[in-house]
């Protein structure tokens, strides 16, 4: 058994993808469009370029994600993408890269708990936690 994150979008997950590429060094492995798909004549004529399904190897998982049809996709709220980072310098880097265009929830800051940490969603919708762990700080198993 295996669990991967599913990410609906407005119609934008190709360019998160590539952005995601790009940024956080992911690899793209699959992105099917509806207008690729056996019953692509079915989809409405503006929806054919929407992403039917993709997914993206990053940080040792595999997001999945598409397009979800207009009026569906609602913004992410419970639910948050949490990266771990080796360096104050990577922290830095993945915040104003997933930062730009996006809103800060929670400014990259100093914390007990460690040397980095923000949280904030990004310009495709998306919500992310970076975190650069304090060492030391890990709970007992079992608290």
């Amino acid at each position: 058994m295996k669990l991967n994150t599913y990410l609906n979008f407005d119609g934008n997950c190709a360019q998160a993808f590539h952005y995601y590429e790009q940024h956080l060094g992911g690899r793209i492995t699959m992105m099917v469009h509806r207008g690729d798909a056996p019953e692509a004549g079915e989809f409405p004529p503006e929806l054919r370029d929407s992403v039917l399904h993709a997914r993206i190897a990053l940080a040792g998982t595999e997001l999945q994600g598409a397009d979800m049809p207009p009026g569906i996709q609602k913004p992410m709220r419970s639910a948050y993408l949490s990266l771990s980072v080796d360096s104050v310098e990577e922290a830095e880097r993945i915040y104003s890269a997933l930062g730009e265009g996006g809103e800060i929830l929670m400014p990259m800051d100093e914390t007990f708990f460690a040397q980095r940490f923000a949280v904030l969603r990004d310009r495709y919708g998306m919500l992310w936690m970076i975190i650069l762990e304090r060492a030391g700080t890990a709970q007992p198993q079992g608290r």
